[in-house]
């Protein structure tokens, strides 16, 4: 598996929003008009795209995306994606990486809000991305500004060609929680598929923090957050903005996975923010009150708090403080809503 990393290109909306069409929160690609060469699904894979030189199969070249046959008629080939959630869109990554030749010239992006599985064959189809000219093996950054809240998109290409991946970052209705939940129950306010996201992290060497966000236990020590071994004093520490303000009662550190590499121990800060910017609030971060004093951790462990949580009422933002380094599979807040 690759170690996946930080493209410093990448436009703000990349990290600040959800990738809606990730299948590990449940998106789906759903129909393709055509996957010859390789599978729709593969275009959703969370892991960047690869290159595996001398690996064919059956129908040819094994590609690490979805790739068409070559057009010999009119039309254009396409897919529909189901998203994990129902969401605004604020922008999408065309991902072309190792298809050169074979590229689509352009490409288009529709949505539309549906209840069903798939799209009613009445559905409403807005445009979020006009025809756009592609490149090869590159990253196509495009911002999306459209209000409305989206179930579904469809990717068409003009005319064939491969696609290795496909982002759509966007804002989940947090009402979907509130509706899924139990009347009462707590909520995860730090589940990506709530609409919280990492803010910023001081170290991701060897596995993104925003994995800690993400739903069930992890897969393996990749599936988590793990920093390099630290050489000088301090801690590392990450910072999330939680899906909605809400008042923490009850917090989970899961160490899954995690044996000769889990952080000795781990602490959380909070406050309520207004404003600023994701700059300032690594410096803010330092001095927030304690949320949760620090705490021994152990190996491949679910360790949970509930009377060791400081009443600090209503907040926006925690900071993740593990000593000295190590590595971390999942972080849960459960709270109320504010």
């Amino acid at each position: 598996m690759a170690i996946p990393t930080l493209d410093p290109n990448a436009p703000d909306f990349t990290r600040r929003s959800l990738n809606l069409a990730d299948p590990r929160l449940g998106a789906k690609a759903l129909a393709a008009s055509d996957e010859f060469f390789a599978p729709k699904e593969r275009m959703l894979d969370p892991q960047p795209a690869v290159f595996i030189p001398g690996k064919y199969d059956d129908h040819g070249k094994w590609m690490d995306g979805w790739e068409t046959r070559r057009k010999r008629t009119t039309g254009q080939d396409w897919c529909i994606v189901k998203l994990a959630r129902l969401g605004t869109i604020e922008g999408v990554d065309i991902d072309t990486s190792h298809f050169t030749g074979n590229f689509p010239p352009a490409a288009s992006i529709e949505a539309c809000a549906s209840r069903g599985e798939f799209p009613a064959d009445d559905a409403q189809w807005h445009m979020l991305v006009a025809p756009t000219a592609l490149q090869g093996n590159q990253h196509h950054y495009i911002p999306v500004r459209h209000p409305e809240a989206f179930t579904h998109v469809r990717i068409t290409l003009f005319p064939d060609g491969g696609v290795a991946r496909l982002r759509v970052y966007g804002r989940p209705a947090f009402e979907e929680a509130l509706a899924t939940s139990e009347q009462g129950a707590l909520v995860d306010l730090a589940a990506a598929i709530n609409g919280a996201h990492v803010v910023t992290a001081n170290n991701q060497h060897f596995g993104l923090a925003a994995n800690m966000l993400m739903p069930g236990r992890g897969a393996n020590m990749g599936d988590g957050w793990e920093t390099r071994r630290r050489r000088e004093p301090g801690n590392d520490w990450a910072i999330v903005a939680l899906a909605r303000p809400g008042v923490i009662r009850k917090i989970e550190v899961d160490t899954a996975f995690f044996k000769g590499n889990y952080p000795d121990r781990c602490s959380l800060q909070a406050a309520y923010v207004t404003g600023g910017t994701d700059e300032s609030l690594v410096t803010q971060a330092m001095f927030w009150p304690v949320l949760l004093p620090e705490q021994p951790l152990r190996m491949d462990h679910q360790h949970l708090y509930e009377s060791e949580i400081a009443a600090l009422g209503a907040v926006t933002h925690v900071r993740f403080n593990i000593f000295p380094d190590g590595g971390v599979s999942r972080l849960r807040l459960w709270g109320e809503p504010a």
